[in-house]
């Protein structure tokens, strides 16, 4: 049995438009079943921006990004700054007495002479940031990132109870 070109030609040309036909198929389900972001429209950003003595206590501010800022004696008490990202702030003399910033990103971040009494910092990352000098009497950091060097200044001055948590701040910092 003998094939001509035009039937392999007709095969091929068949066997390319299925294949066509399924990858537009596949790609407009995708499309189709695709959903729109919609805690991402929520997000504030403050990324570069001059907010010295702000007012943002009892604030919302989950997942906000402060990247950069500079935030000198700002007060944030009893905000809720959870997975927020602090990445290079500058914190000196702000206020985040009862502060919630479990989960946030806070590498690189001034809080010299910050108040921190009381904040839950639960899993944050404090990495590179300067803490000379904070009150921290209360605060909780259970599993949060510190470098030892702070770490060991923070145990130094560690005392008191996290009134919502219940964890004392030396435990949470596991100072010996």
């Amino acid at each position: 049995m003998q094939f001509s070109s035009q039937t392999s030609i007709k095969t091929i040309l068949r066997h390319f438009f299925i294949v066509l036909v399924a990858i537009a198929l596949a790609l407009f389900w995708v499309l189709l079943s695709a959903r729109p972001a919609f805690a991402q429209s929520k997000t504030v950003n403050y990324t570069h921006t001059h907010l010295e003595n702000r007012d943002f206590s009892n604030t919302d501010l989950t997942q906000a990004v402060f990247a950069a800022a500079e935030m000198q004696g700002a007060n944030f008490s009893n905000s809720n700054l959870s997975n927020a990202i602090l990445s290079k702030a500058n914190l000196t003399d702000a206020n985040l007495t009862g502060a919630k910033l479990g989960g946030v990103l806070a590498d690189s971040v001034i809080f010299y002479r910050s108040n921190l009494t009381n904040a839950i910092l639960v899993e944050a990352t404090l990495t590179g940031s300067v803490l000379q000098d904070a009150e921290v009497t209360g605060a909780d950091f259970t599993d949060a990132l510190i470098d030892r060097y702070d770490l060991n200044q923070l145990c130094k001055r560690a005392e008191g109870i996290n009134p919502v948590t219940g964890v004392a701040t030396r435990d949470s910092l596991g100072c010996r």
